[in-house]
């Protein structure tokens, strides 16, 4: 593991709940201080964006939204064409979409987020 993957990781776990809420202002969706650092630090406004969409799009399915970041195993890239997929669901094992990105520059190799109320966080803010 990295240096960056580690400090990513460790920069995470300070964060429980969140007083404070940001805004992506063209779609009105919010997220916390979490996701912000984890934006910064990892150079990854895209995923803060790209979720945010896709969550508030699957609002009328469920209130609780999951989404969960993974990059694939050599394995799985050929089976399915792509490097990562971000799957969101209601927490409970039933699966509402599955997105596919043939490449991506994440640095960590799963990630669980949150979007609940409109607002996009860490499961430790939750």
């Amino acid at each position: 593991m990295n240096t960056k993957v580690n400090e990513i990781k460790e920069g995470l776990q300070h964060f429980h709940g969140s007083e404070m809420f940001f805004q992506i202002p063209l779609i009105r969706t919010r997220f916390t201080s979490g996701i912000k650092y984890l934006a910064e630090v990892a150079n990854c406004f895209w995923l803060v964006t790209d979720t945010s969409v896709i969550a508030r799009s699957l609002m009328d399915k469920s209130y609780f939204i999951t989404i969960d970041f993974k990059r694939l195993t050599d394995d799985e890239q050929e089976k399915f064409g792509c490097e990562a997929m971000i799957t969101y669901g209601d927490g409970n094992d039933l699966i509402f979409e599955k997105h596919r990105y043939s490449v991506t520059d994440f640095p960590l190799d799963e990630l669980r987020l949150y979007f609940v109320d409109n607002t996009l966080m860490l499961p430790s803010e939750y």
